[in-house]
């Protein structure tokens, strides 16, 4: 399960946060108003679904312990508190003011963001190939 869940979860963070996001600033007639509005849809879902499929990962590893595999599913659960709970509230923030018409210089919090989702990349491959894979 460990697998099939990890590699699902990283499919949608490589085709939304390393596709999607930058891509659809490039759309024609796409503003940055425009963008930052479906931007925040986007990562809303995803991040709901991704707090889905960590529950999935963790019952996974709680059912079937192996050693590596919980220190890269704890890692996992840490890196999307601190993604949920630090960096996506200041991001909404600063989204936000700029929805409203602010004029703000580029953020330096979507390169901490983009940081995370790198790792998590290096997390859910870990856990996917080093997750046992039963065939039925």
């Amino acid at each position: 399960m460990l697998a099939a869940v990890s590699f699902m979860w990283l499919g949608m963070v490589l085709a939304i946060s390393f596709l999607e996001a930058p891509l659809k600033f490039r759309a024609p007639g796409v503003t940055v108003p425009l963008g930052l509005g479906i931007g925040r849809i986007v990562f809303r879902a995803l991040n709901r679904v991704e707090l889905v499929l960590l529950v999935a990962a963790v019952v996974a590893v709680a059912l079937a312990p192996r050693p590596a595999l919980v220190g890269v599913v704890a890692a996992l659960v840490v890196l999307l508190g601190v993604q949920l709970g630090l960096v996506r509230p200041a991001l909404n923030r600063r989204s936000g003011r700029v929805l409203a018409g602010e004029e703000l210089p580029r953020s330096r919090g979507h390169l901490v963001y983009v940081a995370l989702e790198v790792a998590k990349v290096a997390l859910l491959v870990a856990a996917g190939t080093a997750a046992p894979v039963e065939v039925a």
